[in-house]
């Protein structure tokens, strides 16, 4: 299955949360989309509920099921709990980083910011949105009068976003650092990881 570019509204009222930025035409459904969802549904079953929360992780962070699976399969592979691992994994990925820091306003379009070349860690340009990070990695956007732009617009509109304490931004010299690796309890908590580590261990 292919990375997900459909409507994202009707994601969120599917899953009841927003798992894509709330876009300027709200939609005040509180039932999920389709002719059927006022409708009583059926109880969803153990492994449906572990299929959400997979759905609702790999759509929020824009990956491919393969993409998923993949990095999943490499958590595993690493010493320690493997639902954090795979948090922490999909959380210092390149692009994800991007959209913390405030450079794009979502992570589809930090997706985009890292792919068209503006971006380069360590004094190397990376166009790899899944590139991984790692404490002690430095960020720049590079010196380029279209890079410098854009980013210095996002960073002026997401001011209120507060970068997470393992970063460190310079909003000046539009540069940041990876300080330290994420805590667990400084990983997305709206997403049940054991539940996507037990369906895919059926």
């Amino acid at each position: 299955m292919s990375r997900y570019t459909g409507p994202t509204v009707r994601i969120n009222r599917r899953f009841g949360q927003n798992i894509f930025a709330v876009s300027k035409t709200r939609d005040n459904h509180s039932y999920p989309p389709g002719i059927h969802g006022p409708t009583k549904r059926r109880k969803v079953s153990e492994y449906g509920t572990g299929l959400n929360e997979k759905q609702k992780l790999r759509f929020m962070y824009g990956l491919s099921e393969k993409q998923f699976r993949l990095t999943f399969e490499k958590a595993k592979r690493l010493g320690g709990v493997t639902g954090e691992n795979f948090l922490r994994l999909l959380h210092t990925r390149l692009d994800n980083v991007i959209y913390l820091l405030g450079i794009a306003n979502t992570r589809a379009g930090a997706r985009q910011f890292v792919n068209h070349g503006h971006v380069s860690v360590n004094g190397r340009k990376v166009d790899i949105p899944s590139y991984a990070l790692k404490a002690g990695d430095e960020i720049e956007v590079r010196q380029r009068t279209s890079s410098r732009q854009l980013a210095t617009r996002s960073t002026e509109a997401n001011q209120q976003r507060a970068v997470p304490q393992w970063l460190t931004l310079d909003v000046t010299n539009l540069k940041a650092t990876v300080s330290r690796v994420p805590a667990p309890e400084e990983l997305p908590t709206e997403i049940n990881v054991q539940l996507i580590v037990e369906f895919y261990s059926r």
